[in-house]
């Protein structure tokens, strides 16, 4: 068994000085261990050659299971390892181009000639912040996630009540008490994966607006009061970014796009100052119509789109009323103050 042993490491370690592969080395000791079955099956006991190799080839066949156990343990793992590790997703997309599975997930939205490749990729690029996860901001999330944003950032400090569920449709009666934000994630986590969500779980004050908005192209106010609304309006024209904004109340719902840099009004210009209370009831006071913040919060996910992609005429300079109670919808053209405070010394771009 010796001179078998030393034998076998000889033609290793030959082949190692040679860089032999390790499976021609393998191959060259089975061969050896081949020729040694042979000599113990076939030579008498007692030859000189058979007890040179170990003259019972019942210990080699003990050896050689043993070692084939060895081997056929190592496939395994290496097989199970390979079942483990996450097939390569050939839908995956590479720098700058689709994968498979989002061109077929964009696709009645590239087909349109206003968008096209190059829409879907300006969206997939872009950075747009919702403030509100609520009536307004639940539509919103919705469809801009839906329309392949690539990177969705929304603020609100509230939590999922019961009474929001009649039209806050993005979370749902397991959620009640959960964080809004973090219920809007999930939902839209699993809606599309592409997407990248960033939530804060916090009010937005004028601390931490200036660096939230620069970290965004495009604002979408969905709020619920003046404070929050004039707030949003005089960060969002200090940074030059576009505001997309909209209110609600019982059946009806207005949305216009305010963006000073481009000579158009901001929000302050048309309504300089926030009314009495008392004429402004909240919806919990008022009341809202379910399908409303649905119907005007999908107009600001397509402003949204609109104002990412540049197809088609948006909002800019102009205020959108709808009234679900008639079914009317009118357009009033508005104006740049020049005595506002917030954009009257704003040069259009």
């Amino acid at each position: 068994m010796i001179l078998v042993g030393v034998m076998a490491a000889a033609l290793w370690g030959i082949g190692w000085i040679m860089g032999a592969p390790v499976r021609a080395r393998l191959i060259m000791i089975g061969l050896l261990m081949t020729g040694v079955m042979i000599i113990q099956v076939i030579l008498p006991q007692g030859h000189p050659l058979r007890e040179a190799t170990g003259s019972d080839p019942r210990l080699w066949l003990l050896i050689l299971g043993f070692a084939g156990a060895v081997w056929l343990y190592r496939r395994g793992l290496i097989w199970l390892r390979r079942r483990a590790r996450p097939a390569p997703d050939d839908s995956a997309p590479q720098a700058g181009t689709f994968g498979a599975a989002e061109l077929s997930r964009y696709a009645r939205q590239i087909v349109l000639r206003e968008i096209g490749g190059p829409g879907q990729k300006a969206l997939r690029d872009a950075k747009v912040l919702v403030i509100g996860a609520g009536g307004l901001g639940s539509p919103v999330l919705q469809y801009l996630a839906g329309a392949g944003v690539g990177t969705i950032g929304v603020i609100d400090d509230d939590v999922v009540d019961s009474s929001n569920l009649a039209r806050q449709v993005i979370h749902l009666d397991a959620r009640i008490g959960d964080s809004k934000v973090f219920s809007a994630a999930d939902a839209i986590r699993a809606q599309n994966p592409f997407v990248e969500v960033r939530p804060y779980n916090r009010r937005l004050t004028e601390e931490i607006a200036r660096d939230l908005f620069d970290g965004h192209d495009l604002i979408l106010d969905g709020s619920d009061n003046f404070a929050t609304r004039y707030l949003v309006n005089r960060v969002a024209a200090g940074l030059g970014k576009p505001l997309i904004a909209a209110a609600l109340t019982q059946w009806e719902g207005q949305i216009s796009v305010y963006d000073p840099a481009t000579g158009t009004p901001c929000y302050e210009c048309i309504f300089p100052e926030a009314p009495d209370p008392a004429l402004v009831p909240s919806c919990a006071e008022a009341g809202v119509l379910g399908p409303l913040p649905g119907v005007v919060g999908s107009m600001m996910a397509v402003e949204a789109i609109k104002a990412v992609t540049g197809a088609g005429e948006g909002l800019r300079g102009r205020l959108m009323i709808y009234d679900a109670l008639y079914a009317e919808t009118r357009i009033i053209r508005i104006s740049k103050r020049q005595d506002c405070p917030v954009c009257g010394q704003a040069d259009p771009a």
